[in-house]
């Protein structure tokens, strides 16, 4: 009995093809920050995906892009692991390849699945392009969601991000890869479909520029915050001879006079975990905290404990020592902050990287929005919150602006934190929103509501930024209804390429293109 043709195993190209694969995903990785090469990334999924629909399975050719695109996107991966290095080092290798792995079997996934919908080299590139932008969408919301490196992230740091206020990340993602595979939808390039790909891309360039250029609102009442930013190497941060010194450097830091005829904060920020001591335990913290403000409330990264569950939390401390408002993180960080069966893994030895207490954090009860008199309202957001807009939309009430703390000293100084740091753009463009953004090592920064970086540290810098809160901008099409028109546009879209196939009188497991 012979097996129906998609029951049979996909046969693997060549080595030579799957190492080509792999180095076009490392190209589409350049489009990534810090390097933002967006004109290297285009060419190279262009590339990947003509290599992809000719190739005898797609699949394969989408898992050897996929390793490879991780591999050089997000090699900081490693970083966590060399922090205790002799407790941990020896998973660094491991955790690598097993993420390249998991992000091969995401683009095989789509890369195949999507050229299958159509018959024909045009529908069939449409098709993995399709794919791939599901495989965003699936990456950011399935196990706890991951939505990093998005192909639509090749654009932050230019007027085509704009975009992102009506249409979100996926709709980023789903232009990039519509402009890549215009020009290879046929069964040759050709120069009359690069031009179309290039116009559509000058109008997206115009049209965010024209956005950047629109005069933005003045705040009513003109408010100046101060960030933050102590320079702890993580690698010290915890070690009993340290504790203290890193904690006087956030006191100094806090009470450093402004510069001359600069107005004096009316809010100081301190980064996440920020602080010796449990927010229960404080001691004398809290009093020299105030002391150091002079006044001025802060906002502090703090641990705090109710009986044995551990949050990673952010408090408001006003001028008399006392806490006003404290929010616990929500979106936490899976094996970073909590790890899935903890305690049958402490067995091991093996606990979360980020706990100072115990195996891991206890996510909090809700997404939270505080008030902060005539600050306005502040959503916090803790590290790796501002990955996720879909748990911005989940906010009771819409703030006047984002309050970011992060301790990005964990993924060493190359890309990640730089990868971190343009996510907390994107999410400013996409509500509207200001953000401020204080981090441990960096990069702290005041992002306006265009996604405009207006002050920055950056890594491995220690001092303070003293920053006007730029005004909100009215809420836009995205923060309304957020992923839901662009994944609805992919279903229909799958719908119709699949619908075109059945024009063709062919059999798509045997056809050669």
């Amino acid at each position: 009995m012979r097996l129906p043709r998609f029951l049979l195993p996909p046969k693997r190209p060549g080595w030579r093809q799957l190492g080509l694969a792999a180095l076009l995903g490392a190209g589409v990785a350049a489009g990534q920050a810090p390097l933002y090469w967006w004109f290297a990334a285009l060419p190279a999924l262009s590339a990947l995906i003509y290599l992809a629909v000719r190739s005898v399975s797609s699949g394969w050719i989408g898992f050897a892009a996929g390793f490879g695109y991780a591999l050089a996107a997000m090699f900081w991966i490693v970083e966590p692991f060399f922090v205790e290095a002799d407790r941990y080092g020896w998973m660094a290798p491991f955790a690598l390849v097993l993420m390249a792995a998991g992000m091969g079997v995401f683009w095989a996934l789509s890369v195949g699945l999507g050229a299958r919908l159509g018959a024909g080299p045009a529908l069939r590139a449409l098709g993995a392009a399709l794919g791939l932008v599901a495989g965003d969408a699936l990456r950011s919301y399935v196990f706890t969601g991951f939505p990093w490196v998005l192909l639509g992230h090749i654009w932050i740091d230019m007027p085509v991000a704009q975009a992102a206020a009506y249409i979100g990340p996926l709709g980023l993602s789903l232009i990039t890869a519509a402009l890549a595979a215009l020009p290879v939808a046929g069964r040759k390039p050709q120069v009359a479909r690069i031009g179309i790909a290039a116009a559509l891309l000058g109008v997206l360039w115009w049209g965010g520029a024209q956005r950047l250029a629109t005069p933005d609102p003045a705040r009513a009442e003109p408010v100046t915050l101060r960030l933050v930013q102590p320079n702890a190497p993580q690698h010290l941060k915890w070690l009993p001879e340290y504790r203290m010194e890193f904690f006087l450097r956030h006191l100094a830091l806090t009470a450093t006079p402004p510069e001359q005829g600069q107005p004096r904060p009316d809010l100081i920020i301190w980064p996440e975990t920020a602080v010796p001591f449990l927010l229960e335990r404080p001691g004398d913290g809290l009093e020299m905290i105030a002391e150091a403000a002079s006044g001025v409330p802060v906002a502090i990264g703090v641990q705090r404990a109710e009986g044995r569950r551990y949050f990673n939390s952010l408090a408001v401390i006003d001028p008399e020592a006392q806490v006003t408002q404290v929010y616990d993180k929500v979106h936490l960080v899976p094996f970073g902050e909590y790890i899935p069966f903890g305690d049958l893994f402490a067995r091991f030895g093996i606990a979360a990287f980020a706990a100072q207490e115990g195996n891991g954090y206890s996510a909090g009860p809700s997404v939270q929005v505080l008030d902060l008199g005539r600050l306005g309202l502040a959503q916090p957001l803790i590290c790796y919150e501002a990955v996720f807009p879909q748990d911005i939309r989940r906010a009771p009430t819409r703030p006047d602006w984002l309050l970011q703390i992060t301790n990005d000293a964990w993924f060493g100084d190359l890309s990640g934190p730089w990868q971190h740091f343009a996510q907390a753009r994107l999410r400013a463009i996409e509500f509207g929103l200001p953000l401020a953004r204080a981090a441990n090592t960096g990069v702290s920064g005041m992002i306006d509501a265009k996604g405009r970086v207006l002050a920055t540290l950056g890594m491995g810098r220690e001092g303070v930024l003293d920053v006007p809160l730029p005004a909100a901008l009215a809420p836009t099409p995205y923060a309304r209804f957020g992923d839901a028109p662009i994944l609805a546009l992919i279903l229909t879209l799958s719908i119709i390429i699949y619908r075109l196939r059945q024009r063709y009188r062919v059999d798509p497991g045997a056809q050669r293109v």
